[in-house]
């Protein structure tokens, strides 16, 4: 899966509801991934591992990729 990272391809993650009220732990995917607030997107390389973090959060998340 690295020659996806190398091709360019990419996912924009935004975080769509707050993390008040989830477990430690998915607050702590959320800070691997960069989000911090509500709202906030970040950009990130389209990799097992990303998606593995976006998988575990996916009802907090949406997804576009690029």
């Amino acid at each position: 899966m690295v020659k996806n990272a190398a091709a360019g391809k990419s996912l924009s993650i935004t975080l769509k509801r707050s993390p008040i009220g989830t477990s430690y732990r998915h607050r702590l995917v959320l800070q691997g991934l960069g989000l911090r607030k509500p709202h906030q997107t970040v950009v990130r390389p389209d990799t097992p591992q990303v998606r593995g973090l976006v998988g575990k959060v996916s009802y907090l998340l949406e997804v576009k990729g690029q």
